[in-house]
Formats: C-alpha cells, structure tokens, sequence
C-alpha cells in the first residue's frame, strides 16, 4: 500500500494532546452559548483568524481563553468526546491526554467536575469505540510549585483515574527544576512522570527532567539535538520523546517542515513518536501529522511503521496490549 494508505491503517497510540487543545472552534461556539458565556469572537472564522501564532505563549493566551468556556461536567465530557471521535477517524486505538486542573480551578472550577466529565467520556470510548485511554495531570509551569503541591493533593483521591503526573505550559524561564520537590512527592505517592522539556527551551531542560524529575517519557525534546551527550543518553536509556511535527511548525520551532528533525532522530535510535499536541489550534489530529512529516521528509513505509511501533512500545499499556498492537503494524504491507 501506498503511504497514505499505511497511515489509515495502522494503529496508532497518542502519547500528547492536551484535551483542552482540540477544542473546536464551533463546539467553543457552542458550549459558550449553552452556558450564556461571552467570547471575544463574533464568529467561528474569527477564531480561526486568530489562529495566527509567532510563539508559544500568543498561542497560549488564546488557549486560556478558549477554556473560560468549559463550566460543567458536560462540557468537559463533550470537550473529551469529540476528540475521541476523531482518534476513530484516524485510527488512534489508544490516547494518553493531559489535561490542566489549574486552568480552571482558578476560576472556581471544582476538580471532580473536570475529571469526571473526562472519565465518562474515557469510558464511553472504550465501550462505544474501543479505544483505550489514560489521563495525565499536569502542572502549570509558569505557576509556582506551591501551586503545584495543591493541584496534587486535589488529585490523590482520584489517584486510581489519573496514571501520571506531567508539566506544561510556558517553558521558557520555567525549568524542570523549579518544580523538583513536587514531582518527588508524586512519584512517592505512585504516579508515572512526564514533562515538557526541550521545545522552545534549552537541551538543558531535558537533562533537568532526566534527572530531576526523573521521567519515565519527554514531551517534545526535540532540541536535545544540540546536545551530543544527552543524545547518547536518549539512545542508550530508549527514552521516549512525543514529538508534535505540526505544532513545531505553527509555533516557529521549525519554520519549515522539512527541516525537522524527526527523522534524523529516528534513524539514530532515539525513541520518537508522532504526536498532535494542540490539533484543532495547530492544524491537524494525527494522521495529519503523520502525512506532514511523510511528504516533507520523504519517509519510507517502513518508517512509519517504526514511528506507530514506537507509540506503543512507549505508551503505560500492559506489554500484552503492547505486543498485540504492535503485531497488527507488523503485517502491514
């Protein structure tokens, strides 16, 4: 089969997406008109015109804005299920969301309202769709840790519904490090780890997360390049990176695809994945992403097929879970 054909029918798992990211221009509309909440758009085109980012943080102002909207467990369900509904489009079986509690317990929000809205469309997509999912909570980092150290006390009584403990948001001027002691207590108290290192920040900031934060995966880290040693590392520990292709392009990390490094990275051994991050803001669900990085980097069947193995072999599935996917990219031809 051809490679658009490979990209349809592979399996594929999503390792970061942030639920909050693939809010929809017209479920915005929407859900605001529901709740009798104004938004500084007059129309869905609107939105989108403001789609227009230079950098992470106009992205994230937008972002934050967008979430003021989402007041009850319904909306976080609706948010969480028509992202499911395009992982079936694509063939995503298996989704590792992050999602953001201090977006909007600081605006009063109560945290059971946001995980519970999430956890029933969770179950939903398991059951209706058969797709399986875990979620991550993360930090803000341009947040203080007090702040932090909050959120994670909101979150244990829910531990059994939220697998990991992630950082995201502003990286720049907010290293791993200011966020040491929290991550040290959450790992004490059983969660998986993650963090965003290495996008718009330095290589430095992975090494950070590495061996501060000791994380079990890196979102992003596609800067880690710059750094020869923390490449030798990367290979040598098969630490996964969940690298956004599309995102990178929108947010001036690359300003043109075929000068990522994605499959340089691949092709040295790093653990890479192919990952949306922000969709509906960025331009593209998974296959999306997918098809980005095949044209522009002339990539051949046999590494797309690499890249989805590595979404599995990277994913907090049971290994059995994780050999039966696996088998199913195999025997694609």
């Amino acid at each position: 089969m051809n490679r658009l054909e490979l990209i349809q029918a592979m399996p594929k798992a999503e390792l970061h997406v942030h639920i909050e990211g693939t809010f929809e221009p017209e479920l915005m509309f929407a859900i605001a008109q529901r709740n009798e909440i104004a938004i500084p758009y007059q129309s869905v085109e609107e939105v989108r015109q403001a789609y227009n980012f230079h950098n992470l943080q106009s992205f994230l102002d937008i972002y934050y804005a967008g979430a003021n909207v989402l007041i009850h467990e319904q909306d976080f369900y609706d948010l969480a299920w028509a992202y499911f509904e395009k992982c079936a489009e694509d063939n995503v079986v298996h989704t590792e969301m992050f999602f953001d509690p201090q977006t909007h317990t600081d605006r009063g929000i109560a945290f059971e309202t946001v995980l519970n809205g999430l956890q029933r469309a969770c179950d939903d997509a398991a059951e209706k769709l058969g797709i399986t999912s875990h979620l991550i909570m993360c930090f803000l980092r341009h947040l203080s840790e007090a702040a932090a150290f909050e959120t994670l006390e909101q979150a244990l009584p829910y531990k059994d519904q939220i697998i990991g403990v992630g950082l995201d948001s502003s990286e720049v001027g907010h290293p791993p490090s200011k966020f040491e002691y929290v991550f040290a207590k959450a790992r004490e108290a059983g969660f998986l780890i993650v963090a965003h290192a290495g996008e718009e920040g330095p290589a430095e900031y992975v090494w950070e997360a590495l061996d501060l934060l000791k994380v079990n995966r890196i979102d992003h880290g596609v800067r880690s390049e710059e750094d020869p040693a923390l490449m030798q590392r990367l290979i040598a520990e098969k630490m996964p990176l969940t690298v956004c292709p599309l995102s990178n392009l929108k947010l001036c990390v690359v300003d043109d695809m075929q000068q990522h490094n994605i499959r340089r990275l691949l092709q040295q051994g790093v653990h890479v994945t192919v990952n949306s991050d922000d969709p509906s803001y960025f331009g593209g669900y998974m296959n999306d992403n997918f098809i980005a990085i095949a044209e522009a980097l002339d990539l051949s069947n046999d590494e797309l097929k690499q890249l989805a193995i590595n979404s599995f072999e990277a994913s907090f599935i049971s290994e059995a879970d994780k050999a039966n996917w696996i088998s199913k990219i195999k025997v694609l031809v």
